[in-house]
């Protein structure tokens, strides 16, 4: 829906470049909305800070050619990666406030002299960014505001969260210190009463939150690098194992070519194929990373990573067949 709201101003916007009116019964013919809609969309193209008025002589709408918006210095390359920052990061990243952050886009590519601006349309042309998988999260907007206030003002939450694994929903007093993006989702991360200590939160299972008349001192000895340690992802388990991964000549550069952990080495075999070694906490989050790649890969070490492998896929192959 918010796509599909933002290409409808993106095309009003087209439209008021022209330079010349557009009576509102000319746009929304064009647009195929209703009057109503229309004059929101109109709305949003002022609030964004594009000189858009309606123009009481001529009956109707038009861009205001004096209150020109200011030119924004940038050179050719600045402004593509900037805008293409903008755009991949919408489609691989799920953001809160995304519509605002298109409106925003819109009004930088405004803002730029013609030439840069023609420069970067001609560009885009031959630019496709793919969306990578995210969580689905239909309220991360409002969820995303109140845990960020609630970092900001050091406040504590009441927070009603599901438990998928185990279907069960928890509740829990909770002092939010940092907000990350993993694992296609954004999580929440800070001192639980349920707990009674530090846990991490998807933001997408929490299922309702409130703001507590209660504060919380920051805790100073809290460092969310030592937090994470040597966790593949997010999640600790509180024990290292060396791993030693060995992945198919058909494969091996596309893999090696990525950093997948901090702790990554790779070594190239005669036979093209190349062993990654990594120092991780736990196995929960890799095994799944491993599995990914299917007859791709072997796992050297541990023993207890390459058993869990080989049950993992036993239990694929026997659901199969049944």
């Amino acid at each position: 829906m918010k796509n599909n709201r933002i290409s409808r101003i993106m095309q009003l916007l087209t439209a008021m470049q022209s330079r010349r009116g557009h009576a509102i019964s000319e746009l929304t013919e064009m647009l195929g909305k209703s009057r109503r809609t229309v004059y929101r969309d109109l709305k949003e193209l002022e609030k964004a800070g594009l000189p858009c008025r309606f123009d009481t002589r001529q009956h109707c709408y038009v861009f205001d050619l004096q209150s020109p918006l200011p030119t924004f210095a940038l050179s050719k390359d600045e402004a593509f990666s900037l805008l293409l920052l903008l755009r991949e990061a919408s489609h691989n990243i799920r953001l809160p406030f995304t519509y605002p952050a298109r409106l925003l886009s819109l009004k930088i590519e405004n803002c730029l002299r013609r030439e840069v601006r023609q420069y970067c349309d001609a560009s885009f042309r031959f630019i496709s960014i793919s969306p990578a998988p995210k969580a689905r999260m239909d309220l991360l907007d409002k969820i995303f505001a109140q845990v960020l206030a609630a970092i900001q003002a050091q406040r504590t939450l009441n927070i009603n969260y599901c438990l998928p694994a185990e279907q069960n929903t928890i509740t829990t007093d909770f002092n939010p210190y940092y907000l990350v993006y993993s694992e296609y989702t954004w999580h929440a991360i800070g001192k639980s009463s349920f707990h009674k200590a530090v846990q991490t939160f998807r933001l997408n299972q929490i299922k309702q939150l409130n703001p507590l008349d209660r504060y919380f001192v920051e805790d100073e000895k809290f460092d969310l690098r030592e937090y994470f340690g040597y966790a593949w992802s997010l999640l600790r388990e509180g024990q290292i194992y060396e791993v030693e991964l060995r992945f198919c000549p058909r494969i091996a550069a596309e893999v090696a070519e990525v950093q997948w952990h901090e702790t990554q080495t790779a070594s190239f075999e005669d036979d093209g194929s190349v062993v990654l070694k990594f120092r991780v906490d736990g196995l929960n989050e890799i095994t799944w990373w491993i599995l990914g790649y299917g007859d791709q890969v072997e796992v050297l070490a541990p023993t207890a990573l390459r058993q869990r492998i080989a049950q993992i896929a036993s239990r694929i192959v026997d659901s199969q067949q049944g």
